[in-house]
């Protein structure tokens, strides 16, 4: 009878009740609990680990791997974080089980687990048909007050995309969002500049400093217009020599769209330099540019290390970045030098044109179009001095 009427039990050979959770179970820490001697006791000790059970299943408490585990990513937490039945929390987690999930460009996943952290505190557990147009627009103005205007146009940009997804999935409706009626100001666009020098004044302080790596970043970075994220995963096969110059191919990590960026003498011979430092051939999908340990450089350690280098160069209150304000700049320089916006955006790899995707789609990215945009970068530049 026991069989029956209590879930997971069941009693061996040798008379004795055990309770065993299924797969899923001890994916979240739950494990075989020897219950002892078939009978009264044994059943009672079963039905107590099904609450357990039940509390962690539907969101009532943690699950046992959460609280034993220590020093869990964000993602890995969420893996083993149990939601309510029909919530928002489930609705996501069964969204990165899809092929579409696994399909986006990791600096987009990268986003929406950062909107994520907003939302789940909040929304997490919830239903997502019963929210309603005060709970939203309370829960963007508080991360505006607390965090700032940039972080909560983000948020509630992921925000309206989970809410497609789960209506995808069935969990609401596509047009009942409540977001639609809060109006998402975005922030005002950055417009900090770096100029040539100072550019040249970080690769070298950075190499003074024993930064070699991160000179050699500094100097592709400025060249190529290419964003940190795509230096510091650029690989051993995407450098290519072309004439007297040195080019790399790559595609942006963010769109996905083919980009390339032809280096000046000066960083040609800053990157010779590290290379012969780093005192190893790299080849084939070898990544390039490493810290200082040797290690490939991750979002953290590039970041970390910039911010030491512009703070000993320009001081603790230097706010200019490497990435949107290096591309910025090298923009500028190519606008000045008279560059057209379908080039331009099409070596930046980004949308700067208004047809660059048709431009993208049936023109590819050539050492012409490469060249174009650099010769307009120097030809600006002697216009900005």
């Amino acid at each position: 009878m026991s069989k029956r009427t209590i879930r997971h039990y069941s009693v061996r050979r040798n008379g004795r009740g055990f309770w065993e959770p299924t797969k899923k179970m001890r994916a979240l820490g739950f494990g075989n609990v020897p219950c002892g001697p078939d009978g009264p006791t044994a059943w009672a000790t079963a039905e107590r680990w099904n609450q357990r059970w039940d509390a962690t299943r539907t969101g009532a408490a943690p699950a046992p791997a959460m609280v034993s585990a220590s020093n869990l990513s964000f993602e890995q937490s969420e893996e083993l974080t149990v939601y309510p039945p029909r919530s928002l929390g489930e609705a996501f987690r069964r969204y990165r089980r899809t092929e579409e999930w696994s399909r986006k460009a990791l600096r987009t996943r990268e986003d929406w687990w950062r909107g994520w952290k907003r939302i789940k505190p909040i929304f997490g557990d919830c239903d997502p048909r019963t929210v309603r147009l005060d709970d939203v627009s309370a829960w963007r103005k508080a991360i505006e007050e607390t965090v700032s205007l940039r972080e909560a146009h983000r948020a509630l940009k992921i925000w309206r995309a989970l809410w497609k997804v789960s209506a995808a999935l069935g969990y609401c409706v596509r047009d009942a969002d409540p977001s639609l009626a809060v109006r998402n100001s975005a922030a005002p666009g950055r417009d900090q500049r770096w100029s040539e020098g100072e550019a040249a004044r970080l690769a070298k302080r950075a190499w003074r400093m024993g930064f070699h790596g991160l000179a050699a970043v500094i100097g592709v970075a400025w060249d190529t217009q290419m964003s940190p994220g795509d230096v510091r995963a650029l690989r051993a096969s995407q450098m290519a020599t072309v004439g007297d110059g040195t080019l790399f191919f790559t595609e942006r990590g963010k769109t996905g769209k083919p980009v390339g960026g032809l280096l000046s003498a000066r960083s040609l011979r800053l990157l010779g330099a590290y290379l012969d430092k780093l005192g190893v051939s790299l080849t084939g999908e070898a990544y390039i540019f490493r810290n200082r340990s040797g290690a490939p450089y991750s979002k953290d350690t590039l970041g970390d290390d910039f911010r030491v280098v512009r703070a000993a160069e320009f001081g603790p209150l230097e706010g200019r970045m490497l990435g949107h304000d290096f591309r910025r700049s090298g923009a500028v320089e190519a606008i000045t030098g008279e560059a057209t916006p379908a080039a331009l955006s099409h070596a930046m790899g980004n949308t700067l044109s208004a047809s660059n995707q048709l431009f993208a789609t049936y023109v590819p990215v050539t050492v012409a179009t490469i060249n174009q945009v650099a010769a307009a970068r120097r030809k600006g530049r002697r216009a900005l001095r």
